[in-house]
């Protein structure tokens, strides 16, 4: 699946803006405005202007239906969550080559509020996956304790874990454990 630069930064950020939800053993990690400004920071999220607690909550509003989008059960119902996401935002599509990036598409108009930058740029890089029918790579992760959101790029949309190197080892040496220890009885 060939998917452009600046779709694949917008699905990272919206990767880690469902992530910051609390969850059974994580606090909410967007939990207050220097939280919001530092998510802001390192996403290079540009012409937000002045945050405040009006600002926390529509991200945090805009997170929990990102969070639906990858809890929909069918491409139907993400593609209707996708289209009210954008909506709201007021999509205004532009083309523009800034900080040293080449050429691609801002869907915010300019001056728009984070959470509308957000809904807008994150919501189209979504759209982009259901067109393409590949919703079902709106994924959580299958460790049991985690739960965490990823987008499966992989060839043949085998990844399970949402990174292999914890929850994949971890649950791998868990399984090896368990073999031998009911080998040794």
């Amino acid at each position: 699946m060939l998917i452009p630069h600046d779709t694949r930064i917008a699905l990272d950020t919206v990767v880690d803006l469902v992530n910051t939800a609390p969850q059974s053993d994580r606090d909410d990690t967007l939990g207050d405005l220097p939280s919001l400004h530092a998510f802001v920071r390192a996403h290079d999220i540009s012409d937000v202007g002045e945050l405040d607690e009006d600002d926390l909550r529509a991200v945090r509003d805009v997170r929990t239906k990102f969070a639906a989008v990858f809890a929909a059960p069918d491409a139907r119902i993400a593609a209707t969550l996708i289209n009210q996401l954008v909506a709201a935002a007021g999509t205004t599509p532009q083309l523009t080559d800034h900080d040293g990036y080449d050429w691609h598409v801002h869907y915010f108009a300019p001056g728009a509020s984070v959470a509308d930058h957000l809904g807008a740029d994150c919501g189209m890089a979504l759209a982009f996956i259901v067109v393409a029918g590949e919703q079902e790579r709106l994924r959580r992760c299958d460790a049991p304790d985690c739960g965490r959101a990823f987008v499966d790029l992989s060839r043949n949309r085998s990844r399970r874990y949402c990174d292999s190197r914890t929850c994949g080892n971890r649950l791998h040496v868990a399984a090896y454990r368990a073999r031998r220890k009911e080998a040794a009885r």
